[in-house]
C-alpha cells in the first residue's frame, strides 16, 4: 500500500492518549456484544504501533487473536514486540502481523474474522481501497468498527479571522492526488457509511472529538504546525499570512490560551440478521 503519507512512531505515541479518550466507548461495547462465544479473531487495518488493539482489547471477550495490517514494517514491529494488551477477562491476546495492499482484499482473507477494526485510516484511503474493505466485510459477514476518521470540522478558541481559510486549504490538501493516489480525506467516513448502507448493512455513526488545550499542549502544538504546513502546501497564497498567524497561535499555546476541537466520525457496521 505504497504512497500513503509517512507516519512516525513518535507522532503515533504522542496522539495515542487523546485517541483513546476520543474513540466511542458506546460503539466498542456494542461491537463487544456482537462477538461470538469462544475465541475471536480481530483484523486491525492500518494498525501502526497497535494503539487500536491496546484500546479495544479490554472491551472484548477472549481468547483474542489480533492480526495487524500495516504497510510500515518498523511500526508493525513495535506493535508485535511491545507489551501485549489483555482481554476483558485479563488474559493476554495473541498478535500476528500481515502486510499487503488493502485494495486487493477478498472476503476469503477474513474467513475466520470476528471483527475488522481501523483507527484514523479512512481519510487516507482511496475509493478503491475503501470499497475493497467494505466488500470484504460484507462478503465475510464480519462487523467493522472504524474509528477516528476526520470530518474536516476544526474549531479553534479563541477564533481568528484566518481560521476558516487555513481549514479549507487543509481539507483540500487531504483530498489531493499524490503518487497516483486520490485520498478521500474528510469524505472517507461518509463514503464508507454509504457503501455499507447500500450493501444492506446497518451502520451506527458516532461523532467523536479531539479536545486539545493546555493539558495536551505538546499534541496541540504538533497538530497545529502540521495543519498549517499542509494548508500552505495546498494554498501557497496563505504564506503571506502564515508567519503572523503561526506566531500568534503558538504563543497562545505556550500560554495555555488556545484550545482546539477536531471532529471525527466513528462507525460500527454489521449485517442484518
Amino acid at each position: 500500500m505504497s504512497g500513503i503519507l509517512e507516519v512516525s512512531g513518535e507522532w503515533l505515541a504522542l496522539r495515542e492518549p487523546e485517541d483513546a479518550a476520543a474513540r466511542s466507548r458506546d460503539l466498542a461495547l456494542a461491537a463487544a456484544a456482537m462477538m461470538p462465544d469462544g475465541p475471536i479473531v480481530v483484523h486491525d487495518l492500518g494498525s501502526g504501533t497497535g494503539s487500536m488493539m491496546r484500546w479495544l482489547a479490554p472491551f472484548l471477550p477472549g481468547p483474542q487473536t489480533w492480526i495487524l495490517h500495516d504497510w510500515h514494517a518498523d511500526l508493525i514491529e513495535r506493535a508485535i514486540d511491545g507489551v501485549r494488551p489483555s482481554d476483558r477477562d485479563n488474559a493476554a491476546v495473541s498478535v500476528f502481523a500481515r502486510t499487503g495492499n488493502l485494495a486487493n482484499l477478498l472476503p476469503t482473507d477474513w474467513a475466520e474474522a470476528s471483527l475488522v477494526t481501523a483507527s484514523a485510516l479512512l481519510d487516507v484511503l482511496t475509493s478503491r481501497e475503501t470499497l475493497a474493505i467494505v466488500n470484504a466485510c460484507v462478503g465475510a459477514r464480519c462487523p467493522a468498527l472504524l474509528a477516528l476518521s476526520v470530518t474536516g470540522d476544526v474549531r479553534l478558541s479563541p477564533r481568528h479571522e484566518l481560521d476558516a481559510e487555513f481549514a479549507a486549504a487543509f481539507n483540500a490538501h487531504q483530498v489531493r492526488e499524490a503518487e497516483d493516489r486520490q485520498q478521500l480525506g474528510r469524505h472517507g467516513a461518509s463514503i464508507a457509511l454509504r457503501l455499507f448502507t447500500e450493501a444492506g448493512w446497518r451502520v451506527r455513526p458516532s461523532t467523536t472529538l479531539w479536545r486539545l488545550d493546555h493539558h495536551r499542549s505538546r499534541l496541540l502544538g504538533e497538530w497545529f504546525v502540521g495543519w498549517v504546513d499542509a494548508a500552505i502546501e495546498q494554498a501557497p497564497g496563505l504564506r503571506a499570512h502564515a508567519k503572523r498567524y503561526r506566531r500568534l497561535r503558538m504563543s497562545q499555546i505556550e500560554r495555555g490560551e488556545l484550545a482546539a476541537h477536531i471532529a471525527h466520525l466513528d462507525l460500527l457496521a454489521w449485517p442484518h440478521g
